[in-house]
């Protein structure tokens, strides 16, 4: 998170029967949990759609297909302690192969070769308020 900056994101929702694909974060000053669909920044001159092709690739080595987009979230949140602010492309779409439905949970890459753990979580879960889904407003749009 660079200060004072808005960062554009694309982010995707991958769905397996009543769950989603999230990675999982977490806030040391908080002390709490996250967790968020997979994607990433979106770069100079690139449009979103091929910022999520490009992050599910790059951090996961994934082909996807039906991209659907859903909606942009404006989002300004605190993280270890720091503001932050994004605006977040929301994307839906489907593994081109079937490998990944298969998995409960995996790994995923950052560009700086830092390593997260990626799982399927039942939409009920968020809903219920024991984990948090972000941004916020996402839980909303993909009910």
């Amino acid at each position: 998170m660079k200060r004072g900056i808005i960062r554009p994101l694309a982010i995707c929702v991958f769905r397996r029967e009543k769950a989603i694909l999230v990675a999982e974060g977490y806030d040391s000053v908080k002390r709490d949990f996250y967790y968020r669909p997979i994607g990433g920044g979106i770069e100079y001159g690139e449009k979103s759609l091929d910022a999520v092709k490009r992050e599910v690739y790059e951090e996961i080595g994934a082909g996807i297909d039906n991209i659907q987009y859903i909606e942009t979230v404006e989002n300004i949140f605190s993280y270890n302690g720091e503001l932050g602010h994004e605006i977040v492309m929301v994307y839906e779409a489907e593994f081109s192969k079937d490998h990944f439905y298969k998995m409960d949970t995996f790994e995923g890459k950052e560009d700086d070769g830092s390593v997260f753990k990626l799982k399927w979580i039942r939409i009920d879960d968020f809903e219920s308020g024991s984990l948090r889904l972000v941004p916020d407003g996402l839980l909303d749009l993909i009910r």
